[in-house]
């Protein structure tokens, strides 16, 4: 197996760690931290619905899980970084298109289209590196 095989994988695998423990900052985000939200923040908070919430959890956990099993060579290893992506299109389409709560920034806006091709990238690498 070539070097750069366990690079990728090594690299994307910290990036999907990072995305659960950003989820799981959000969802156990303390009273005192929430309060520390700009207001139109702590709105939206309040008002997402919760299926996006449930599309976060499942793009983090299932990317996570997908890279772990690309790393170790497991064919279904595509099939959950393809539904982590399905999930990320459904939750970045909610927070552009949908809710009018929040504008988002143009960072945050650039850091959502990185997600998505970070994630394309795993799906189609994935597909590759298991023919």
């Amino acid at each position: 197996m070539k070097k750069s095989f366990y690079v990728i994988c090594s690299i994307t695998l910290i990036w999907n760690i990072v995305g659960v423990i950003n989820y799981l900052g959000f969802v156990y985000m303390s009273n005192d931290a929430f309060k520390t939200l700009p207001i139109d923040m702590q709105l939206y908070v309040e008002t997402r619905p919760s299926w996006v919430t449930g599309a976060f959890a499942f793009a983090v956990f299932s990317a996570t899980i997908g890279n772990i099993g690309l790393l170790i060579r497991k064919k279904w290893a595509n099939l959950l970084l393809i539904l982590s992506l399905i999930s990320i299109v459904i939750q970045t389409f909610y927070n552009f298109f949908i809710q009018d709560i929040v504008q988002i920034p143009y960072s945050e806006g650039a850091l959502s289209i990185l997600i998505v091709l970070v994630a394309i990238f795993l799906v189609i690498y994935s597909q590759k590196v298991n023919k």
